[in-house]
């Protein structure tokens, strides 16, 4: 029997009849025992906890990080999103009473610890930047056990034999490393003749937030599978892995990748496109797990096989993957020649310090181009640092998009010059372009506005071009 742990995304969690139908309950004891599931939080709660994801529209946390007295607010209206989400899945009256008291108490309780923390700030010597990593952890696990806690309970009462394994320590006295939280927590159980239902964020001595941010979930997914010795990890999203965007080159034109590595994987998390964080597709590799990436709404299909042996039998291009709002920040100083290294630790210290995310990065003997993303705010910061520390250097920043054509193998010289002419076909000039020494992606980067029309030029030409000539064949 393949033992299997398993992830349910956020977005697919708020979907949650259809979770229940094509993931959770089987038709027979065997198919449903031996898996394990790792849940997120209900779509948009974990936003709504600490910062949108995509805007940076302040969340609880930052609302307390910036001694906002709207927090609370805030948190009321948290809870009564919670509340409705409990009144949609719980038709029964006392069900429905039991996940509400159970998320109450825990508002409740991170209200007055919150609270707490901000009366003993108020005195010299208590800093509020020294409890906000903190903060920020325990508001961050309150949507993963909202979401635990009410799946558990719906299975119990559809007759399955769920277990909820809390990890977030939320009464836990001494911390521990993740790996021995995992541990002790399956010490127990007999995944033969239990479903454990478990907290994406796991409370543990390294800081889960700190370390992995917002792909927490991820990491104690990808731990779990390798610490009880999964044979397969599976990640259940509400799109299939594919051959682009589908919101933005049409979904009746995608096509799902089938099979492919984790080197393709790496390449798509670093443009935010995550089939799973790096981190943790590093853990599931090195113990030799393939991962598999499902579409919630096509139980049937097999979705995209991700795995360390993978090697195509002839180059491809399999995906072409993108970001748009990058910011693109140039520095040219003509002294800066056989010093450059210098100068790229220095911005590297700057870009660290403003916490935004470096996605792309090119250079010669006296420029250097970074591409970041994150936050206006974030972003402006590191422009005037970066004035304030390089005076006699020119300095532009813009925002661009980062195209990607990515593949397992592939000729990255050919696929250069083909991307390349497919986007001037289209009368868009690309502002750079990388080709990878490692056959393993090439990059176009083109003007913000430019992103949908450059992604569709670019399917077109390596997939829809494709698909034709083999229909010609025939």
């Amino acid at each position: 029997m393949t033992y299997t742990v398993e992830k349910i995304g956020g977005t697919s969690m708020t979907a949650f009849d259809a979770v229940l139908d094509n993931i959770l309950i089987k038709d027979s004891d065997e198919q449903t025992y031996n898996r394990v599931f790792v849940v997120s939080a209900y779509g948009g709660i974990t936003d709504a906890l600490l910062e949108c994801k995509k805007t940076g529209k302040p969340g609880v946390y930052q609302l307390v990080a910036q001694r906002d007295e709207r927090w609370k607010q805030a948190l009321d209206y948290l809870e009564q999103r919670m509340l409705l989400v409990n009144e949609n899945i719980f038709a029964d009256p006392m069900n429905r009473l039991r996940a509400d008291k159970f998320i109450r108490s825990r508002i409740a309780e991170a209200k007055l610890c919150i609270s707490n923390i901000l009366e003993t700030c108020q005195y010299g010597q208590f800093s509020l930047r020294h409890y906000l990593p903190q903060v920020r952890e325990f508001l961050a696990s309150i949507g993963e056990v909202h979401s635990a806690y009410n799946t558990a309970l719906k299975l119990k009462n559809c007759g399955v034999n769920a277990t909820l394994v809390d990890l977030s320590g939320w009464d836990t006295q001494i911390p521990k490393s993740l790996d021995d939280c995992i541990a002790d927590a399956f010490s127990g159980i007999d995944v033969s003749q239990e479903l454990p239902i478990v907290t994406g964020y796991a409370s543990c001595e390294e800081g889960l937030m700190s370390t992995y941010d917002r792909g927490y979930s991820e990491m104690t997914f990808s731990r779990i599978a390798s610490i009880t010795k999964a044979d397969l990890a599976i990640i259940h999203k509400e799109y299939h892995l594919s051959s682009a965007d589908p919101r933005v080159v049409g979904s009746a034109r995608v096509r799902p990748l089938g099979e492919t590595n984790y080197d393709v994987a790496d390449q798509l998390a670093n443009l935010g496109m995550e089939a799973i964080h790096p981190n943790a597709a590093a853990g599931l590799r090195e113990s030799g797990i393939e991962l598999q990436i499902k579409n919630t709404f096509e139980p049937q299909h097999p979705g995209t096989l991700i795995s360390g042996a993978f090697r195509p039998t002839m180059d491809r291009v399999e995906i072409i993957a993108g970001k748009e709002k990058v910011f693109a920040l140039h520095l040219f100083d003509q002294t800066m020649v056989g010093c450059v290294d210098n100068v790229s630790y220095e911005l590297m210290q700057i870009i660290t310090d403003t916490r935004v995310k470096l996605v792309g990065k090119e250079m010669n003997a006296n420029s250097m181009t970074y591409y970041l993303t994150g936050s206006s705010e974030a972003l402006n910061q590191v422009l005037y640092k970066t004035e304030k520390r390089f005076p006699n250097a020119k300095i532009k920043g813009r925002m661009v998009a980062l195209l990607s054509a990515i593949g397992s193998q592939f000729d990255t010289n050919q696929a250069l010059a083909k991307g390349v002419l497919a986007l001037m076909e289209k009368n868009i000039t690309p502002i750079a372009v990388h080709s990878s020494v490692r056959n393993v992606n090439v990059q176009f980067v083109v003007d913000d506005d430019e992103y949908q029309p450059s992604i569709c030029a670019l399917h077109e030409v390596f997939f829809d071009q494709q698909t034709q000539v083999r229909s010609v064949a025939i």
